[in-house]
């Protein structure tokens, strides 16, 4: 795998953990601290980000492989992903803007071997993943975990204390205090 040198971080866990929760919860964090960050996002399913009647939507369905919508505040490029394949993370992070972002946060892509801290909530009756996935570099519980095999333990209720643990780990120090 060929990824940037901007740091990665995954939030892996089961759906209904709570991740989409957490991430935005950190960006907020992140964010007032004047850090600019990307997401990369699997879905599963197909999905829309264009709807019928809109041009960009039309345009797409009309044959073009790729639109791209800009304006004075945003722009998004919609690609059809021909060979119908799934495309790996490394595809989708080389994809970004990565001069303008300090880091990427990843949801998804469980398989992916990026630093990744495991979502973990006992009483949704799941088990651990980080047994099974040495990527695994934190877990953030909401519950007392018995054996992390000295994995640092957060509170998934404290996104503040995440994201400290998420800037020391791969931001340094000129980070870690503001």
């Amino acid at each position: 795998m060929n990824l940037p040198d901007i740091p990665l971080v995954g939030v892996a866990a089961y759906s209904g953990t709570g991740k989409t929760t957490l991430l935005i919860k950190l960006l907020s964090i992140f964010n007032e601290r004047g850090l600019r960050v990307g997401v990369v996002k699997h879905a599963h399913h197909t999905f829309e980000i264009d709807y019928p009647g809109k041009d960009s939507y039309e345009l797409r369905k009309a044959g073009a492989n790729q639109v791209l919508i800009g304006s004075r505040k945003r722009w998004a490029l919609i690609t059809e992903n021909l060979d119908k394949q799934d495309k790996s993370l490394e595809y989708h992070v080389n994809n970004l803007d990565l001069d303008n972002l300090d880091l990427v946060l990843v949801e998804g892509f469980k398989p992916e071997i990026i630093p990744k801290i495991e979502l973990h909530r006992p009483s949704l009756g799941k088990k651990l993943l980080f047994p099974e996935d040495e990527s695994i570099i934190a877990i953030a519980t909401d519950a007392k975990i018995q054996d992390t095999k000295n994995l640092p333990c957060l509170d998934l209720n404290k996104p503040d204390e995440i994201a400290q643990f998420v800037i020391e780990r791969f931001l340094g120090d000129s980070q870690a205090n503001t």
